[in-house]
């Protein structure tokens, strides 16, 4: 078996050496052809930082669209030619750092190429030289289908998550707050469900067998982690805003915000599985991992009672807004004894005039008008992860 690896090394080296010198003769792109053979070549080891740093400058937005799109497709070509794991891995690694260090430019070109061909399907890939490789060719499998995800949740969201929230802390936002707690019920109940499908092809990226201790798969492993942080800060902010807004939503849209927050539970959850499998890396010594906790589920059961309940259509009904105050505060216990005794004047009031009276009932909503504040306290003690407690590490 030993002289297989080896010869097998020797043979790898030898095709590398080849691709570089026919790229010196017959390229165009001869400086970014060679340094993506040297950055994905068949070295078990990370791409080195020279290398990837040539294909940042070739992907700048100072360069044409012309030339981007050239170093996608020569990825790609890569990519799909080859039966290595490690070169496929070190490729995709190539691609996960471009999408986050390089220029915006290329993941705009990367989603016009997705459209023609996704690159990043390689389902049917497989090296079998070794049981190491066997194991291996899942992961890669299964990283690939992060990133895969990944350009389809900028596709949706038309920001990335990474710079996102960079960008956001000169504006004058409260720290640790993501662009979707800000965000309105139409685009909130579209985009959370696209960052957790992200959130839960990361979670798939658990390694099994004896990827677990091989250190590239450690390598590509922990940028995956960096970016599980992010992930969830968005999802949890976007969790505070739907709930926010969740008793004033419609039926429709009310049942597919409670869709999302039962998938938030068991992804914290699972998210918190991931963690506790990482911890026994290597690679967590670079990382302070988060404590997760879970909402309350009688706040779920307060949410499923609200949806058999609204209406049909149209969102901000008073009947709504009396619904929220009722029930949040039955969850804050005691002091709801002295409403009941003034809905009991309402009916004997309604024997002597009832049109007139019925509408009588809003002029107590300045009540409701206070119960933002609650449900805000009740999100910041039950839902808040303590993100801000642990370093990014970015």
């Amino acid at each position: 078996m030993g002289t297989l690896q080896t010869w097998r090394k020797a043979y790898g080296a030898i095709k590398d050496s080849t691709k570089v010198g026919l790229a010196k003769v017959n390229s165009e792109f001869k400086d970014l052809d060679i340094a993506i053979v040297k950055a994905t070549n068949h070295v078990e080891c990370p791409p080195k930082e020279r290398h990837v740093r040539k294909i940042f400058a070739a992907t700048s937005a100072v360069r044409p669209r012309a030339d981007i799109a050239y170093c996608i497709y020569a990825l790609a070509r890569r990519l799909s030619k080859t039966r290595n794991w490690t070169v496929a891995l070190k490729t995709l690694i190539v691609i996960h750092r471009t999408l986050r260090e390089g220029d915006p430019t290329f993941k705009e070109e990367m989603l016009t190429y997705s459209h023609r061909g996704n690159i990043l399907q390689i389902s049917n890939f497989k090296d079998d030289s070794s049981p190491l490789a066997w194991d291996c060719s899942a992961w890669v499998r299964t990283y690939a289908l992060f990133l895969e995800e990944r350009l389809e949740c900028f596709r949706v969201l038309k920001y990335d998550i990474e710079s996102e929230r960079l960008m956001r802390s000169p504006q004058g936002a409260p720290k640790g707050h993501s662009r979707t707690r800000t965000l309105g019920c139409v685009d909130l109940l579209e985009q959370l469900p696209a960052l957790q499908q992200l959130l839960f092809r990361l979670i798939s990226c658990q390694p099994e067998g004896a990827a677990c201790g091989n250190y590239l798969i450690q390598y590509a492993l922990a940028l995956v982690l960096k970016e599980s942080f992010k992930i969830y800060c968005a999802i949890n902010d976007g969790i505070i805003n739907l709930v926010d807004m969740f008793f004033e939503m419609s039926k429709y849209d009310a049942i597919k915000a409670l869709d999302i927050y039962k998938r938030a539970g068991q992804q914290a959850e699972n998210l918190s599985d991931f963690y506790e499998f990482c911890k026994c890396l290597d690679l967590a010594r670079n990382f302070q991992f988060p404590t997760l906790r879970q909402p309350p589920p009688s706040f779920l059961a307060t949410m499923e009672e609200y949806v058999r309940e609204a209406p049909r259509v149209g969102s901000g009904s008073s009947k709504a807004l009396e619904y929220q105050e009722t029930n949040l505060l039955t969850y804050n216990q005691e002091e709801e004894a002295p409403p009941p005794s003034e809905s009991e004047k309402a009916p004997v009031e309604e024997e002597k005039e009832p049109p007139a009276e019925v509408k009588e009932p809003p002029e107590t909503t300045p009540e409701p008008e206070a119960q933002p504040a609650t449900t805000g306290d009740l999100l910041v003690v039950f839902l808040s992860p303590f993100i801000s407690s642990f370093a990014l590490g970015l």
